[in-house]
């Protein structure tokens, strides 16, 4: 587990600077959408589409949580940590369920939002 550490760090910090990049390119692009003038109703489809639902909190709210609740579950289950892939699994395993649930969740306020 000690020589997967430094390859999971590099990973980590490659994808917060994708992601940082993202973030900034998609805030210039919006940016000269607005400066360019009136918006007819394809580019405001557009921009509302690059801005998001709106429900980012809730997923990385339920994502998180369910991370957490899986390393607590680790805690108390016993296990080689040099040699199983358990915790592994049963990490993704609590993770999948935080994106079925917000799956479910997005369902439910799609159906919602149509009646």
């Amino acid at each position: 587990m000690k020589h997967l550490m430094p390859f999971i760090v590099v990973i980590v910090f490659f994808v917060l600077i994708a992601i940082f990049i993202l973030a900034l390119y998609n805030y210039r692009l919006k940016k000269r959408i607005i400066d360019a003038g009136p918006l007819d109703e394809t580019g405001l489809k557009f921009l509302t589409q690059l801005s998001g639902s709106g429900n980012e909190a809730v997923k990385w709210g339920l994502l998180l949580l369910f991370a957490g609740i899986g390393f607590v579950v680790l805690e108390f289950l016993p296990f080689s940590a040099e040699d199983s892939p358990l915790p592994y699994g049963i990490e993704m395993i609590f993770i999948a369920v935080g994106f079925l649930l917000y799956y479910l969740f997005l369902k439910n306020q799609k159906n919602s939002d149509t009646l």
